[in-house]
């Protein structure tokens, strides 16, 4: 793909703009407005308190000059409570700040706990920001093994762009000789500690040279959060380019989550917000028409929020503002300049299936450097951090009689003094597999040659070592992380002579190697749990140039709404911009969409398709009556020898019938009715809320893992699966293995293809021997 653009301002180097003197300034403008940058002693003096958890978020009131907001520990990466243990425990979190922002205050309020047994005189927490002592927490003994918090103000001066938030246990139980590793040092900081940072705004120039910035910025742990704005009641393909950039951010977002607030003709008050303008009609207030020259982007500050940035994608028509989109999604990197028009966009090589960038290669073994930062694979100290590898396999990997994945893993450790119990614990999402023993230096004095190879290529400092393991499929979801975590034994001198040397180093070599190949895709549908994972069947092509979304002819803003932030959750998935999605309105004419998968979202009382499709719905939502389908345990249970009940090929035999105004929503998968192996995923509630719902719990892990089945109900935060009795499979198997499967599911068939056998076996047996007696007969007659 080539992107041929023209720009007034030219070429120019991507670079950030000198903005620290501006920053300065705005930092003591807004201090009057704003919580002090310089803590008063009353703040900085506040004792431990026994106080409720902060809650995860909590957005502030802003004031005038800018606002306030609060992060968790948690949403900056720390999975459970930091455990510090022993004479010097330390743990911590990264956190940034936007480039857009200058902070003005920050403060971290800390929920904590220590161990009783704490001497106070010689014994503190430490918090440091990067690597700088913010304030030392003393551990009197009186509050030790209780639930407390604490306010501590950051100097500002302390941070930067990116920050490292640690907090270290300076431990000590006795005055005498002690135990270095003894389990009475402990200190405990909740996951549920936040993190206040005020912020004013500052201005930034116009430029697209700073994409995907200031709409999106790595720094910001938060879920993305970014309005599109449509000039006019929008058609189906001014939604697809709407699509197309939301999972262009939506990948970019990642662990952080995306949703996309829709409007038509109205911006948001204030914030950065995406425009998309079609020629031929009004334009919005304040926001430049829609280019005449071609497929545009533009960059433009918000006319009611000067803080604030508009990315207008324009055109003359739908298919330039779809071009423009797809050019910004797959090229914006390259562009310079507050407007670049697009001259030229080639065609974009077509995707393979399961060729997603964050999904495994069933090509060829992928090393963990490509999916993890290789500086992330190293740890020190006697207890250290996990080493984490994240990945995603294809969801229809078929393990039947090939069930592991193979994995060549190669590390380095320091070589242990002594041969002791110290190993490299291997586990995958919290299971344990495997531990590898940690192996001894050689204290043999070496032999002539191994001295000779020494001098030539000297020896380096770690020991190597590799291993090669399996890994069950059926432990390994679609999303899943490798975790390896090297446990020092630590071997008692004697009083006063335990002594830990912070000498010890591990780490996984980032050639070490996970293997997929040799896997058939084929699985049983509808799976709701492999679509609210990976967004399966859909996301088999990263460009979903194989899916086609429905949406009423006349959409509200809640659909709009819905669709775009399933289209950035299918960006998370795959890594890939969706710029081959289409787009249906109505649903009334699907002519062409046979070799498609469909994902259909509606609202109100007359959603489409829906009627003509009531048959093979497991529900129906007709003018607030609602009705479900459920499983018929029993009777699969009393009817096992039947393999139509055994695969759920029969309908359900129990529903539920009922009345309410609720904003509840649904999601339903099964096999679309206009071809078969292909599927349709629906998502319909009667009320526009409601598929906010859905969404939302799309975005939450424990709702998530809670949609499976082919049949999920949203209400609020509560999810509930209703497994309705019908089922499809897609994929292929080679013939033989499809023999096999097909007769190791019908134990019947296996039978009297068994006797048929058996019977064809005689006959022939028969036959020859009475061939066999018939020669022998003339012969005594001969």
């Amino acid at each position: 793909m080539n992107v041929h653009l023209h720009s007034p301002a030219g070429r120019r180097r991507r670079r950030r703009p000198a903005l620290a003197p501006l920053a300065v300034l705005l930092a003591a403008l807004g201090s009057t407005s704003l919580a002090p940058a310089q803590p008063t002693p009353a703040t900085r003096a506040q004792p431990p308190a026994r106080l409720a958890p902060a809650p995860l978020e909590q957005q502030l009131q802003p004031s005038a000059a800018g606002r306030t907001y609060q992060v968790s520990l948690r949403q900056l990466g720390a999975v459970f409570p930091l455990q510090l243990r022993g004479v010097q425990g330390a743990a911590g979190v990264q956190f940034g700040v936007r480039g857009d922002e200058v902070v003005t205050s920050a403060r971290l309020h800390l929920n904590y706990a220590y161990s009783p047994a704490l001497l106070p005189d010689i014994s503190h927490i430490r918090v440091l920001v990067n690597e700088q002592v913010v304030m030392t927490i003393p551990v009197p003994k009186e509050q030790g093994g209780e639930s407390l918090q604490r306010v501590i103000d950051i100097p500002t001066r302390l941070i930067g762009e990116f920050n490292r938030l640690n907090l270290e246990l300076i431990g000590h139980y006795t005055m005498e000789c002690e135990d270095p590793a003894h389990t009475s040092l402990w200190a405990n900081v909740g996951n549920d500690s936040t993190l206040e940072l005020s912020v004013n705004p500052l201005a930034l120039p116009n430029d697209l040279a700073f994409l995907p910035e200031p709409f999106f910025d790595r720094r910001d742990a938060r879920q993305l959060v970014m309005p599109i704005v449509f000039s006019r009641v929008p058609d189906a393909g001014q939604l697809e380019a709407a699509g197309t950039l939301a999972s262009w951010f939506g990948g970019m977002a990642g662990f952080r989550g995306a949703s996309f607030p829709a409007s038509v003709g109205q911006l948001p008050p204030k914030g950065h917000a995406i425009v998309l303008a079609q020629g031929g009609g009004e334009g919005i207030a304040g926001v430049p028409a829609a280019a005449a020259s071609g497929p545009t982007i533009t960059m433009v500050t918000h006319p009611n929020d000067p803080a604030s940035k508009l990315l207008i994608i324009s055109g003359r028509d739908a298919a330039e503002l779809k071009r423009a989109a797809t050019a910004l999604a797959v090229g914006g990197m390259s562009l310079s300049g507050p407007s670049a028009s697009i001259s030229e966009l080639k065609e974009i090589a077509a995707r393979k299936p399961y060729d997603a960038p964050n999904w495994l290669a069933s090509d060829r073994p992928v090393k963990f450097g490509e999916l993890v930062d290789p500086a992330t694979l190293s740890v020190a100290g006697y207890s250290p951090d996990l080493i984490r590898v994240n990945f995603q396999v294809p969801p229809d990997l078929f393990a039947w009689r090939k069930k592991d994945i193979p994995v060549h893993l190669k590390y380095r450790y320091t070589a242990r003094p002594l041969e002791d119990k110290s190993t490299l614990n291997v586990g995958v999402n919290e299971q344990f597999l495997r531990a590898l023993p940690l192996r001894a230096m050689d204290h043999a004095r070496p032999s002539r040659i191994e001295s000779w190879l020494n001098k030539a290529v000297p020896p380096g400092d770690l020991l190597p070592a590799e291993d090669k393991f399996d890994i069950p499929l059926f432990k390994l979801p679609a999303r899943s992380q490798l975790q390896f975590h090297y446990y020092h034994d630590i071997i008692k001198e004697g009083a006063c002579k335990d002594v830990l040397l912070d000498n010890v180093r591990g780490t996984v070599e980032p050639d070490s190697t996970i293997d997929i190949r040799g896997f058939s895709h084929f699985i049983a549908m509808p799976d709701l749990a492999a679509f609210a994972n990976t967004g399966f069947p859909f996301t088999r092509m990263a460009d979903l140039s194989q899916t086609a979304i429905v949406l009423p002819a006349r959409p509200e803003a809640g659909d709009y709404t819905a669709y775009l932030s399933l289209m950035g959750l299918m960006g998370t998935v795959t890594g890939y911009p969706a710029h081959s999605a289409t787009v249906v309105l109505g649903g009334d004419r699907l002519d062409g969409l046979e070799d498609k998968d469909l994902l259909v979202i509606a609202s109100g009382n007359n959603p489409p398709l829906v009627g003509q499709w009531a048959d093979h719905l497991p529900f129906s939502l007709k003018e607030g009556t609602k009705r479900f389908r459920l499983s018929d345990y029993a009777s699969r249970l009393l009817n096992w020898f039947d393999p139509e009940q055994r695969d759920r090929m029969r309908p359900g035999r129990s529903e539920i019938v009922y009345t309410s105004a609720s904003s509840d929503a649904v999601y339903a998968g099964f096999e679309s009715p206009l071809k078969s192996g292909r599927s349709v995923v629906l998502l319909i509630s009667n009320q526009a809320s409601g598929l906010k719902q859905a969404v939302d719990a799309l975005l939450d892990p424990d709702l998530l893992k809670r949609i499976q089945g082919s049949t999920a109900v949203i209400r609020g935060k509560q999810v509930d699966s209703l497994v309705a009795e019908q089922s499809y499979h897609v994929g292929q198997l080679n013939p033989v293995t499809r023999v096999q499967w097909w007769l190791s599911r019908n134990p019947l068939a296996l039978i009297v293809l068994g006797v048929v056998a058996a019977a064809l076996v005689a006959f022939i047996l028969y036959i020859a021997l009475r061939a066999r007696a018939r020669r022998r007969l003339r012969l005594q007659q001969g």
